[in-house]
């Protein structure tokens, strides 16, 4: 290995142990999975072992590609210094030839750096950072930078080739099972229908778009002979979903809070496009490849979009887009994406194509 933070991972093959490290949040993991195929597929060799943490765990614990999952709540049950050194003594014992940090920050290099410490770090440490612990990380990127472009930086400087374009993700027979079953209930046919997330985590609300404007999307998507749309989201979305199935009087399935995480990958699957707040959920979607248009306000796309050649942003022009804030007394840029310019951005996917 160089001195200038690179290295030729692949050529080596007594590489035989890996750790892949990436935390939260889901679309940031989800995403993340992008550079999971790609470290997959650059170490045929090697067993893989993934650290992330709950409930994010569930997305992987039937993926082929990973030989152990280690999950730590490092947030809640197991934080602070007793939690910390169960995953230095967990992670010591592995005797591991790499570890691949991709989540790199302040807690993940502490960690790293307790691990070197105690005499148990792997030659290799990849992080995205050019100092201790790690000993293979790329060069600083100017912002802004999209979350896809940091992991394949990281890779990059460790010689593993970037090549996954959207996120690659396994749903267990039972997901695909009962998922069939679910839309055969319906009576919905793949190509048939179309996907809503309209929720996004309770704290994140100025990220939500807002029931009317789904409720006036839909409208028009039934004028143009969709045939319904399937509402999906969690605990948070209950009620904005409740206000779009009650609005459009049947025409919605209204599926919030009846499906796990991995449903969502044939549920999308099935479906001509989908349409999203900024939110995991549209991260988990977009890896099967389905148009999909994603509202954007306070959040930047050029860092959060989901990634994918069928996945475009929309946001409006203010002067205050991308500014993050958790509260808002006007909440203009959602206000100002039209449903007409939804329309205009699935039209341009060829989603009204042959309808």
């Amino acid at each position: 290995m160089r001195g200038d933070f690179t290295a030729n991972l692949p050529a080596d093959a007594g590489i035989r142990r890996i750790l892949v490290m990436r935390w939260s949040a889901m679309g940031d993991v989800v995403l993340a999975s992008c550079a999971f195929q790609d470290i997959y597929e650059a170490f045929p060799q090697a067993e893989i072992h993934l650290n992330t943490l709950p409930p994010w765990d569930r997305l992987f614990l039937e993926d082929p590609r990973f030989k152990n999952i280690i999950c730590y709540d490092l947030r809640r049950k197991m934080r602070g210094i007793p939690g910390m050194l169960r995953w230095v003594n967990e992670i010591g014992r592995g005797n591991y030839d790499a570890v691949i940090d991709l989540q790199s920050n302040d807690r993940s290099r502490i960690l790293m750096s307790l691990l070197w410490l105690s005499g148990r770090a792997p030659r290799y440490r990849v992080g995205n950072h050019r100092r201790l612990p790690y000993n293979i990380a790329p060069p600083p990127l100017p912002p802004p930078v999209h979350a896809l472009d940091y992991l394949r930086a990281t890779l990059q400087s460790a010689g593993v080739a970037t090549v996954a374009q959207m996120p690659v993700l396994v749903a267990p027979a039972r997901n695909l099972e009962r998922c069939q079953g679910l839309l055969r209930q319906i009576g919905l046919s793949p190509g048939g229908y179309g996907v809503f997330l309209p929720g996004c985590q309770a704290a994140g609300y100025l990220k939500r778009w807002g029931a009317r404007r789904f409720i006036a999307l839909a409208l028009a998507l039934k004028r143009r002979r969709i045939a319904r749309v399937l509402l999906i989201g969690a605990d948070d979305d209950a009620e904005e979903c409740r206000e779009i199935e009650r609005a459009l009087d049947g025409w919605a399935v209204n599926m919030c809070g009846r499906t796990e995480l991995l449903d969502i990958l044939p549920l999308a699957a099935g479906a001509r496009f989908v349409v999203a707040n900024d939110t995991g959920t549209a991260h988990l979607a977009s890896s099967t490849g389905r148009p999909m248009v994603v509202v954007c306000g306070p959040t930047d796309p050029r860092r959060v979009k989901p990634a994918g050649e069928k996945v475009v942003a929309l946001q409006s022009e203010i002067y205050c887009i991308n500014c993050y804030r958790k509260h808002c007394s006007h909440h203009s840029c959602m206000m100002l994406v039209t449903p007409e310019q939804v329309l205009e951005r699935l039209s341009s996917l060829g989603v009204f194509e042959g309808s």
